[in-house]
């Protein structure tokens, strides 16, 4: 998985860091010299440049974007849709934690907030071309419990941990008065084992155990909040 390499990372900077050490106790042997004296240990000439730390990226197979709806930036008259904004694009492993680790988490939004991860140049609405004949899964949580979902749904689709990632528009968690929801969009909502095998693995990413429901966008545009699920699992 793709957020595993951060490990390495690390394991890499420790490696740097031992050597900057090293070469100070070798500058240290230096200092006791005597002017003009040459330290001969009877090896020949050793000296190494200084090591350089250099700073090491994960790219992403996908470049990645959060979008936030404000709740208070909503109006009855505004179209929907109209209010959500791109927060930041990222691409890196490295990226996307310094982004994390500044936001606020879905417990932490205001009532009527909605916030989007999708992929670069998908915009989280049913007009978007790649998203229009797409559908989605939803996993419903009590208010301020969908955290840890959260973020293993987002390092589920950047890590592209799905067997039909290539589907995956994006998600969205949306935070009510009594419930939060997390729900994965995908782009063709027709490919029904597509869409079967990414229900079943989102909920086994998550450990969740209830059944989960796929509505097809054209229903939900149609019918709203009675469009019935087309696949279960």
């Amino acid at each position: 998985m793709a957020i595993e390499e951060t490990e390495k990372s690390m394991a890499t900077t420790t490696e740097l860091d031992e050597k900057k050490v090293g070469g100070g106790r070798e500058r240290e042997k230096d200092e006791d010299l005597e002017e003009g004296e040459i330290l001969d240990d009877g090896t020949e000439d050793t000296i190494e440049k200084p090591s350089k730390s250099i700073a090491t990226s994960h790219p992403l197979e996908n470049a990645w974007t959060f979008w936030f709806d404000n709740p208070l930036t909503k109006t009855k008259q505004a179209p929907w849709g109209d209010s959500i904004r791109p927060i930041y694009t990222f691409s890196t492993v490295e990226e996307f934690w310094g982004l994390y680790n500044n936001i606020h988490h879905p417990s932490k939004l205001a009532v009527g907030a909605d916030f989007h991860c999708f992929k670069k140049k998908i915009e989280p609405k049913w007009e978007d071309p790649i998203c229009a004949n797409g559908g989605k899964w939803t996993v419903t949580y009590q208010k301020g419990k969908s955290d840890t979902s959260w973020l293993y749904t987002l390092l589920a689709m950047i890590g592209e941990q799905f067997d039909h990632g290539d589907e995956i528009c994006g998600a969205v968690v949306n935070v009510r008065a009594r419930q939060e929801k997390i729900a994965m969009w995908t782009k063709n909502a027709a490919n029904e084992s597509a869409q079967l095998s990414i229900g079943k693995q989102w909920k086994k990413f998550l450990d969740y155990n209830e059944n989960i429901g796929f509505i097809f966008h054209d229903d939900a545009k149609k019918h709203d909040r009675n469009a019935k699920n087309r696949y279960n699992c």
